[in-house]
């Protein structure tokens, strides 16, 4: 705890000197972690497979490729992010000039997950250095050897009163959530979200919060389903289902449900084999906990392939289960893991209802070639983000930012978004003292009239 208040007081003075706020020293502070991750390369690689059980593949192209992508593009364009902004001003403000200046908040907090435990942890380091703040990582506890590496990489690429990691678990998250951070970012589950909001508005700290939520696909009867099957499965199957915008249930229409389940365990097969439970390219469920909890959602319905787990390895099967009632357990909370329940519809108005009759969930997923029904969808249901005819695939994109509505989350990041979130925008109008408008004033003349002619 000592330490915790230590590194915070040394951050805050160096934020105070100014230390972090020229633009060369934000760029020299991404390329030293740019350099850091490819040096550390290998052992995050062998730190998310004894955490999680990722394959070489997957922890290259959704943690390590996936950060190097996003520093690259914010590098490249964050000179021109924090130029001051030349605004227009009003026909009342004669004579002057408005400009918005992006300046940093000063000493952020990041609390990562355990489901993508590097990415997460320093995709949103990216943002809060590109605005010239300082920053404190809390790693998740569930996923010691990522956190551990974590520690080691970022103190051998900064100094503590830049960036510094804080392990631990609830102890020292509770302890850092009484400090007087400027910022805090927070990836995780809706009822911790609830407790960082709490400790934030005691001291009114601006937060991100990044959610879940259950997930919607969508899959309409028009919809090419071979190809459908292929991309639900690549979304809802990967890292095991643990993904926050991994699909979390099935609306398909009726008439194609049979043929869509088919292709979708043929998908399965050929990504993982005929015993994916037995393949050591397939991740683990992170804790015996979080498994136990998930082998108990089997029981909710019939499962048309899949249902296998390993209770020595930690590991089930990708599962499609048919027969689920909407009270069922399985579809009151986020499932995060590879258990994908099966409704069906026959109007797109069930689905619409029946999506918004649950919280607004961080992402959604339509599968159909129909116009109509795609803008229906998107205008008639809100959500954090998604895609029409794929899965996951918004996330990787720099351009669109990530982020989630109501219980799913609030704020967004990635890219320009990611230096916004950490950026305060501060409001100057520069007036002139050459001339003065006179009938501001009480005492003038007049002044009614005038402020009715320019005021309507």
């Amino acid at each position: 705890m000592d330490r915790i208040h230590s590194v915070i007081i040394k951050q805050k003075e160096h934020f105070n000197r100014g230390e972090t706020r020229p633009l060369a020293v934000r760029q020299a502070h991404l390329e030293a972690l740019r350099q850091a991750v490819k040096r550390y390369e290998a052992e995050i690689i062998a730190a998310l497979r004894a955490d999680l059980g990722k394959s070489e593949l997957e922890a290259y192209s959704t943690e390590i490729g996936f950060l190097l992508e996003e520093i690259r593009f914010v590098s490249k364009r964050m000179k021109g992010w924090a130029k001051p902004r030349k605004v227009k001003t009003a026909p009342t403000h004669i004579g002057s000039r408005g400009v918005i200046i992006p300046e940093p908040y000063g000493t952020a907090l990041i609390i990562a997950p355990w489901n993508y435990p590097f990415q997460l942890a320093l995709s949103p380091l990216v943002g809060a250095i590109a605005a010239g703040n300082t920053a404190v990582l809390k790693p998740s506890e569930l996923t010691p050897t990522v956190s551990a590496l974590l520690a080691r990489l970022v103190a051998d690429t900064f100094a503590p009163e830049v960036v510094a990691v804080i392990e631990g678990g609830v102890e020292e998250t509770t302890e850092l959530l009484r400090q007087p951070f400027d910022y805090i970012f927070f990836t995780g589950s809706v009822p911790v979200g609830r407790i960082v909001m709490e400790a934030a508005a005691k001291r009114l700290i601006p937060v991100t919060l990044e959610l879940g939520g259950k997930s919607p696909c969508i899959v309409h009867r028009d919809a090419k389903l071979e190809l459908a099957a292929k991309r639900i499965a690549f979304g809802k199957f990967a890292n095991s289902g643990q993904t926050c915008i991994a699909p979390d249930y099935l609306l398909v229409h009726e008439e194609v449900k049979d043929e869509l389940l088919r292709h979708l365990q043929a998908a399965v097969e050929e990504f993982y084999g005929r015993e994916p439970v037995r393949n050591p390219d397939y991740g683990r469920i992170v804790s015996r906990r979080h498994y136990d909890r998930l082998v108990r959602f089997l029981g909710d319905g019939r499962s048309v392939f899949g249902g296998q787990s390993d209770d020595e390895a930690l590991r089930i099967a990708p599962t499609a289960l048919d027969g689920v009632s909407p009270e069922a357990p399985v579809m009151q909370e986020e499932i995060f893991g590879p258990i994908l329940p099966v409704l069906t519809y026959r109007e797109i108005g069930e689905t619409i209802a029946a999506v918004n009759a649950k919280p607004k969930p961080l992402a959604l997923y339509l599968f159909t070639e129909d116009a109509g029904v795609q803008r229906e969808v998107v205008e008639k249901v809100s959500f954090g983000g998604g895609c029409i005819n794929d899965t996951l695939m918004h996330i990787a994109t720099p351009y669109l930012p990530f982020g989630g509505v109501g219980e799913s989350g609030m704020g967004s990041y990635h890219g320009e978004s990611s230096f916004k979130a950490f950026s305060h925008f501060k409001s100057v109008l520069k007036q002139t003292t050459l001339f003065d408008i006179a009938f501001r004033y009480p005492s003038a003349k007049n002044g009614l009239k005038l402020m009715r002619r320019f005021m309507k």
